[in-house]
Formats: C-alpha cells, structure tokens, sequence
C-alpha cells in the first residue's frame, strides 16, 4: 500500500463506520472493514510519520491515563427546568411568550439519560471533550471522546464550533456489561446513565473503546453554522456527522407538544437506550435570546419529565445477601408486579438504616418505583394498612453465608470473614493482585477456577499449590504452571506491609499498612483497638473494623505469617528531612521505578498522593509527565525532575 491508498482506506474505513454508527446502514462486511483496517495499521506501522490525524486506528483505546485536566467551557453548559406535569408545561409557555411577546414554536426531542459532553473543533478538527462537570467547567476527556464511534474526529467546517450532546450507552450493551460483572463477582452498575459517566471518565482508553458508547448531539455551544432557527441547527449539526435524532418534533402548539410527549413516552421502551422525558426548546434564535437565562436554566428550554413508573405490592420477606467484600444488603422479596415489560420479585432496601427510615415490616404493602433506575426500591410503606400481623425485619448478628459473627461499622454490616463462600475467591485475588502479593499470573479467572476445582479454597492454600494441582485443567502448559508457582514462591519474605494490604482489611489500604508494619512490626495483630488509635490518621472506626477483623482472622493471620515469613523492616522518620509532612506527586519516566523512589520519599515522611491538588507540595516529574505535570504548572505547585531527586540522594 502506497501513501495515496494509505489515504484512500482511511476515507473508506470512516465511510463504512459513518454508515454502520451513525447511519446504522451497513455498506460493507465486517470482514471486508477488518481487512482494510489492518492493512491500515501496517501501513501505519511502518510509516508512523505519515499518519493521518482522521485514522479510525485512534479510536482504538491505548496507554492508561494519568488523570484528566479541568478545562473551563467557552460559554456555560446550563442546567434545565424540569416539568412534571401539563399545568406546569401550560405556565411555563405562558411565561415564556408573556415575554417573547409573540406566539411560539417548539423543538421537542427525547430527553437522553446519559452524561453530557462538550466536543470544541478547530479548522474542522477535533481539538477538546470536556464534560459538563459544574456547568463552568469539566474534566478534559478528549482521549476517551475519540473511542466513541458516533463523534467525529473531523467535521466539515472550518471555524470554531463546539457541540454538545449527551453520551449514552445501549441498554442491550448495559444489560452485557452487568451479566459480565456478575459473572467475575464485580459490583453490578446500578444503571445505563451511571456506566455512561463512569466509562467516559475511565483512566483506562481501553475500557471506554470497549464499552460501545453513543454520542446523540443536542445543540451548540459556541460558534455558528448559519441555521434560521433551532430546528435547522440541529439538522446542520446532523449534516456535519453526528448521528441523527429520528424521534426529534417541530411542534407549533402545546397541544401539538403534549402529542409528541405521549408519542415518547409510549417510545420509551422500545428505545434502545434510556429516556427520562422530552426536552422543549422554543425554535425562534432571536426569541431565545430575548429571553435569556435564569441564575440556573435557559429561559427558552425546559424538560418536560417522564413520570416515574410506580407499583403497588406486598412485602414478603427479606433476603440479606453478602457481596465481594463481604458487605451485607437487604433484598426485599415481593409479590411480582410488571414495570416497564420487565417482572420485578426483588427489590433493593439499601441498608438497615433504610429499614428503619422506612418502617418497613415483613407483610407491609408497599410501592415501589422504577425511575430510570434499573435496580427497582421501596419509596413508601402503606402503614394504614396494616392489620398486626406484619414482622419486624430484624438485624443480622451472624453471616448468612458462612454462620460468622456480623460486624457493624455505622451504617454497614460486614461479614469479616476471609472464608466466608460469598467473599472467599474476590478475597484470594485481591490478595494476588498487582498492589497486593503481586503473584505474577496468578490472576482473577485462574484463582476462581482453581476455587471450583477445590484447588484453592482458603488464602493459605495459594502457597500448597504443585503442578499436579493444576493437572487436567485446560490451557495449562508446563512453562505456565512453573511460572506460576515461581511466582508464588518469590513472594515469600516480601514486605510486611504488602502483606497486611493484601488482607482486604476495610478502610486498611497501602498508606495504613506501612502505618502498621512500621510502628507495630512483626506483631502489629496483637494490638488492641487503643493502640491502633494511637496511630497518625487512625479514627475510631478504623481501629475497631481493624481489632474486629483480626480477632475474626488471629488462627489465619498466624498460619499466613508463619508461610510467607514477611520482612519487618523497621525505620524512623527523618523529620529534619525538606520532605517530612509534605504531599508529594511522582509523574513520568525516570533512570530508577518509580516505586523505589516512593519508597525512599515515605521514609523521609513524604505522603505520596496519586494526584495533583492545591494541597500538593511537590511534583517530580520525569520524561513524558503528561498531565499531572500540566495541573502542577495550572495550580502553580513546585515542579522538581531526576536531577533535584539525585542532589536530595532520592535516586
């Protein structure tokens, strides 16, 4: 491939993938894209000086981020009104043409459940996503924006524009997503909108590229594509690229406006993404800017509310189930009612504090709502019904997974447990894991494979694993298993703290397990909840989650000691040291891991955060900082690189 087909592919490749994600009109196979866009990437390879800035091989998630650099918007990115009913939208319109002084027309589109995303171009280019944030200013996310098939990398215009619209996900791919979660015992997300926000602000490009989210435009923030009014700007927006909205209305009447919200509301099932109502926006530019804008909202737009699907139904008992951390939640069983075509048995009561918020009683008839919510809840308790025979819902004392005493830490009740059946395999890999043990190879879907073999069944039993254990099992080569078990067996006089981290212990992270390993040593796990408490940083909650854990664990605490052998190593803090009590940040590249430096930092009393803030005191940044470095230089913190870190004999 030449440097004109290389340029030639790309136009096809972006062709194809307008039509299949935004048009969804396929033109070509899936084969035949993949095809072309591999012979892409090798040109791409072997040519990285002639790669073209619309490459759909950008869109592909790369290196993890950093973090993300506020960016304020060029105007603000308002809130909305909302309306809930036809009295409230027959008032609003009677304001708003008091004030325009002249009958009014109305854009009326679905109101998208999602999080919303400016997108600024320059001279047709891709140049910032930011999202909304506080409406002034949001978090620059123009790396992950670029994964999203639906935005463009490039439009047909050649001055300042910046577009706005709302990103979402499928409910299908939603759907997907959770099953997966389930399956690898990862938290459920509670819905579409939630995943939405959470994948576009992900460290990990990779991640979102996976996700399959969807960019639906809404409007212009600032520049101009010469439109008469809103309905024909939002047609101009569409002819750039941008993936067309078929259920938007141009309505000349309330009437007319009350029609096409029935219209979404029948639609919102059948959608395949979540709404929440209808967006109304009066279509005459010069009448909006007569209006104006409120402290809060646009004076022109408001969002005309769904309302929330409610049922009626019985409570009949109460299912406490214990998650991955050992973390117990209520699980109401109810008599099965029908919401939004889907039959509901089961809903959340969050926690006992609920409960008792509630009242709730076993017997009770109650409603429950479903509002854009995919887990359904309790929002109201009949009590005037009641005839005496209801139940009081009591609180758990012992686990109802593995029989251990429950413990409780304000609002939560904790199995602590590490055998617990219902926290044993998220226990042993987060006890493997990378800032744990850090065993090599040893990762989540081997440890739970291993578990369903009975290879594995406690913590300890990692380190009796031989290559018998792993015999008949598929995909296990000799060079693997021995891998694996070097691994393991490397781990053995490892840190203390890694040790206490790789505990799972709530609320003991890294930080407070160097606390520990170094005021207490070899025998931090005989101390009292007063002793802990004597610790820099250690509240009373802390210590006693800490004292309750161990006086669950002592045997297996013991056991583990006794095989890893940890390495207490025992230092006292230099407080004449520039780095005592300061908050540090370490960015980039450097001649030496940039573990051993923290190490070296946190010996001289140094706090090693993971981000820049005001409150940060020094950023070492080394080759390719990226945007840690950017924020220190925004916030005007101390900047310092590898030569400072070798006069002050870091490195």
């Amino acid at each position: 491939m030449n440097h004109s087909e290389y340029v030639a592919a790309v136009e096809t490749l972006n062709g194809w993938a307008h039509a299949y994600y935004v048009l969804d009109a396929p033109t070509a196979t899936d084969s035949d894209y993949d095809e072309l866009y591999r012979k892409v990437c090798d040109y791409e390879a072997a040519h990285p000086d002639k790669i073209l800035a619309a490459t759909p091989t950008k869109r592909v998630g790369g290196a993890l981020l950093e973090g993300f650099v506020k960016a304020a918007h060029i105007t603000r990115m308002w809130s909305l009104e909302d309306l809930f009913s036809y009295e409230e939208l027959e008032a609003w319109e009677k304001k708003a043409r008091k004030l325009a002084g002249c009958d009014l027309e109305f854009v009326c589109e679905p109101k998208f459940d999602g999080a919303s995303l400016s997108l600024v171009y320059e001279g047709g280019e891709l140049v910032r996503a930011v999202t909304r944030g506080n409406g002034v200013e949001g978090e620059t996310v123009t790396a992950n924006a670029l994964t999203i098939r639906t935005v463009p990398m490039s439009v047909p215009h050649k001055g300042v524009i910046e577009i706005r619209g709302e990103v979402v996900i499928y409910k299908s791919e939603f759907e997907a997503i959770n099953r997966m979660q389930a399956e690898n015992d990862e938290p459920l997300f509670a819905n579409p909108r939630n995943l939405a926000s959470g994948s576009l602000r992900q460290l990990e490009r990779a991640i979102t590229a996976k996700r399959k989210l969807i960019f639906l435009p809404w409007g212009i923030g600032a520049g101009e594509l010469g439109a008469k009014d809103g309905f024909d700007e939002m047609r101009r927006i569409e002819a750039l690229g941008f993936k067309p909205i078929k259920e938007r209305r141009l309505c000349t009447s309330l009437a007319e406006v009350e029609a096409a919200y029935n219209e979404m509301r029948l639609l919102r099932d059948r959608l395949p993404m979540m709404l929440d109502g209808m967006v109304i926006k009066i279509n005459d530019r010069s009448v909006r800017e007569k209006l104006g804008w409120t402290v809060k909202f646009p004076r022109w737009a408001a969002a005309y509310k769904f309302p929330a699907i409610e049922k009626r139904t019985k409570l009949l008992s109460v299912d406490w189930q214990v998650g991955r951390t050992g973390a117990l939640t209520p699980v109401a069983n109810v008599a099965p009612v029908l919401i939004e075509g889907a039959q509901i048995a089961r809903v959340t009561l969050h926690n006992f504090d609920e409960i008792g918020r509630l009242d709730a009683r076993v017997g009770d008839a109650i409603t429950i709502i479903r509002s854009g919510d995919v887990i359904p809840k309790v929002v109201l308790v009949l009590k005037n019904e009641r005839d005496g025979s209801e139940k009081t819902i009591e609180k758990p004392h012992n686990c109802p997974s593995c029989g251990s005493e429950l413990y409780f830490d304000s609002v939560m009740i904790k199995c602590q447990n590490l055998d617990c059946p219902s926290r044993a395999v998220s226990s042993i890999v987060h006890f493997a894991s990378k800032n744990a043990l850090n065993i090599e190879g040893l990762g989540k879907e081997i440890i739970a494979l291993l578990y369903e073999k009975s290879m594995i069944k406690h913590i300890e039993d990692i380190f009796a694993l031989n290559a018998d254990s792993f015999a008949g099992l598929e995909g296990f080569k000799d060079r693997k298993i021995a891998n694996i078990l070097g691994a393991i067996k490397s781990v053995k006089g490892c840190d203390l703290w890694r040790l206490i981290n790789a505990l799972g212990i709530e609320h003991i992270g890294e930080t407070a397990a160097k606390k520990l390993a170094t005021t207490f040593g070899a025998s931090w796990d005989q101390k009292t909840k007063e002793d802990y408490q004597g610790i820099d940083g250690f509240g009373t909650e802390m210590s006693e989650s800490l004292a309750e854990f161990i006086a669950v664990n002592h045997d297996r605490l013991a056991r583990l000691s006794a095989i890893v052998a940890p390495k207490v190593e025992r230092f006292t803090v230099d407080q004449n040291s520039i780095f005592y009590g300061k908050t540090v940040v370490i960015t980039g590249s450097f001649s030496v891991p940039r573990d051993e430096i923290k190490a070296k930092l946190e010996k001289l009393g140094a706090k090693v955060s993971s981000s820049v803030s005001k409150n940060t005191d020094f950023v070492f940044a080394g080759e390719d900082a990226g945007s840690k470095l950017a924020k220190s230089n925004e916030l005007s913190v101390r900047v310092e690189d590898e030569e400072f870190l070798r006069r002050e004999q870091i490195i």
